[in-house]
C-alpha cells in the first residue's frame, strides 16, 4: 500500500468529501489526479489560511444546488414520462422497467439529466399502466414523477381497457363490474334462505292438505255403506206388514 497524505479538498468529490474537508488519500492519487485537476491542495500551514474561503464557496454551492433541485422537483411534478415496452397480445411485459430506463427517457423526452441512483423504485415495474415514481433529488428535496408504461404491440380492446388508467374518482372497468356484481351477489345470498323457507312452507302445506284429504276419504266410506244398507231394510219392511195382518 502506498503512503497516505493529508489534503484539503477544494471541490465536492462524491464518496470523498466537499470543499474545505481535510481528508487522507494515497500519495499517488493526490499527485496524479487531485492536484493536477485542482480538486485538492496539500495540507500545509499556508493552505490552512484558505479554509475560510473554501467554506464560504461550499456554502454558496450547496445553497445553489438546493434551489436548483427545488425548481426541478416542481417541474418534474407536472410531467408524464412515457416508456414503451414490448408485450404479448395479453399485455404481459417482456422484462421490466428499471431506473436506468426512466433516466434515459427523461433525457430523451425532456432533456433532463438525472442520475438513476436518484430514482427510487421499490421493485422493477413489470406491468403496463400509470405509476408515481419517487425521486431523491437532494438530501433535503424529494420529488414525484408520473410514469406511464405503454405497449408497442397492438392490444385487443379488452386488454386496453384493463390496462388504461382510470379517471380521477372513477374505477377501472374490471373494478366497476366487480363492484356492481357484489351487491347483486349479496342480494341473491340474502334471498336464498327466504326462498328455501317459502319452498319448505309450500311442501308442508301440501302435505297437510294431502293428509286431510285422506282423512275425509276414510270418514266418507262408512256413511256410503250405511246409505246402501237402508234400501235393503226398506225392501224388507213391506213384506212384514201382510204377516201382521194375517195374525189379526
Amino acid at each position: 500500500m502506498g503512503k497516505a497524505i493529508d489534503v484539503i479538498l477544494t471541490s465536492n468529490i462524491v464518496g470523498l468529501g466537499a470543499e474545505s474537508d481535510q481528508v487522507k488519500v494515497a500519495a499517488g492519487y493526490a499527485r496524479n489526479y487531485l492536484f493536477p485537476r485542482g480538486l485538492a491542495i496539500p495540507l500545509t500551514a499556508a493552505n490552512k489560511r484558505r479554509l475560510e474561503v473554501l467554506r464560504q464557496r461550499r456554502a454558496e454551492r450547496e445553497a445553489q444546488e438546493l434551489n436548483t433541485m427545488l425548481e426541478l422537483a416542481k417541474s418534474l411534478q407536472k410531467l408524464v414520462c412515457v416508456i414503451k415496452v414490448k408485450t404479448g397480445e395479453d399485455g404481459k411485459m417482456f422484462g421490466a422497467v428499471t431506473t436506468g430506463m426512466i433516466a434515459d427517457e427523461l433525457k430523451n423526452q425532456f432533456d433532463i439529466a438525472i442520475d438513476k441512483k436518484k430514482i427510487h423504485l421499490d421493485q422493477p415495474i413489470r406491468a403496463l399502466g400509470e405509476y408515481e415514481i419517487e425521486l431523491h433529488l437532494h438530501p433535503d428535496v424529494k420529488g414525484k414523477l408520473k410514469l406511464r408504461v405503454e405497449s408497442t404491440t397492438p392490444l385487443p380492446e379488452t386488454v386496453q381497457q384493463a390496462t388504461a388508467p382510470a379517471e380521477p374518482g372513477q374505477e377501472k372497468p374490471a373494478e366497476q363490474a366487480a363492484a356492481q356484481a357484489a351487491p347483486a351477489k349479496a342480494t341473491e345470498q340474502k334471498a336464498a334462505p327466504k326462498k328455501q323457507s317459502a319452498d319448505k312452507g309450500k311442501k308442508q302445506t301440501k302435505h297437510t292438505e294431502t293428509a286431510k284429504s285422506a282423512k275425509d276419504t276414510r270418514k266418507s266410506k262408512p256413511t256410503q255403506q250405511g246409505d246402501s244398507a237402508k234400501p235393503a231394510q226398506q225392501a224388507r219392511s213391506p213384506e212384514a206388514k201382510p204377516d201382521s195382518a194375517k195374525s189379526q
